[in-house]
């Protein structure tokens, strides 16, 4: 299986990246499924569901979300009715929504995709190591479903590296969001899981993780209360990451980084 992996869309720059550059990527890398994390896809904060079907017009599939899910209000009711939309498996039960969806992609192979959230720095939720472990107790890569991806919504780099080795094996990707920054590490595990600390942003990297540079370098030098973040609005680079897997094994068999546009250096074109 072909998976495209995109990291947090934030706001119309980021938008606007994904519009602009993945129907070329599915063409060229010819892939079964692209997900991406929208949780910032509206101006920053949260996602709507004119963004959602938007987004699923350019060649998003499945969209998964984190600690932004619901600055939308709205999110709360329309995502009863958009199975394609995830927010984090571990929160509260009697959440609205799902963090977990099995996909048909084709040719009878399914996916699984997995959203939960870290607990470090962040909102605390259920044991998203345990949320996943009860999760993966009922499916088998490579048997039940021909592949299982992991988005992992969290803020520290620890967390996100020991998700990693914790799920190596049992699912086809694990890789993070959330931090905004692709990091370097994009690698296929010992027990053959492709991981990426964190997949990026598709945004304007001439910001400060996405967001007008002007009133959050104000809040860490001042300590005062500033003007709301509003998202910067140069051309957005899409960062993401391109994994291909066996679907016998659902282990992966190649994870390249993908970044096109904007600030950042472009990944060259893939054999």
């Amino acid at each position: 299986m072909r998976i495209l992996f995109l990291g947090d869309i934030v706001g119309r720059p980021g938008r606007d990246a994904v519009a602009k550059h993945l129907p070329d990527l599915r063409r060229e890398l010819k892939t079964d499924a692209v997900i991406a994390n929208g949780e910032n896809a509206a101006a920053g904060f949260g996602i709507t569901e004119k963004i959602c079907n938007e987004l699923y017009a350019v060649g998003v599939d499945i969209i998964t979300g984190g600690n932004h899910s619901w600055d939308q209000r709205e999110a709360l009711a329309f995502i009863q009715d958009q199975p394609k939309l995830l927010r984090p498996h571990n929160y509260p039960q009697g959440t609205p929504g799902r963090g977990v969806a099995n996909y048909e992609i084709g040719r009878g192979r399914k996916l699984l995709v997995i959203n939960v959230m870290g607990r470090l720095f962040m909102d605390p939720l259920d044991d998203p190591f345990a949320s996943v472990e009860a999760v993966l107790s009922s499916v088998r890569l490579g048997a039940t479903t021909n592949a299982i991806l992991l988005d992992f919504h969290a803020e520290a780099t620890s967390e996100k590296m020991a998700m990693g080795h914790f799920v190596d094996g049992k699912v086809s990707l694990c890789v993070g969001t959330h931090t905004h920054v692709p990091t370097a590490d994009t690698m296929i595990l010992p027990g053959g899981t492709a991981y990426q600390t964190d997949a990026g942003m598709c945004g304007d990297y001439d910001s400060v993780i996405g967001m007008d540079k002007g009133v959050p370098v104000q809040r860490f030098r001042r300590k005062l209360p500033t003007d709301r973040l509003s998202v910067a609005s140069g051309e957005g680079t899409l960062c993401g990451l391109f994994v291909e897997t066996d679907d016998s094994s659902g282990h992966a068999i190649s994870a390249q980084p993908i970044r096109r546009g904007g600030k950042l250096q472009a990944t060259p074109p893939l054999d």
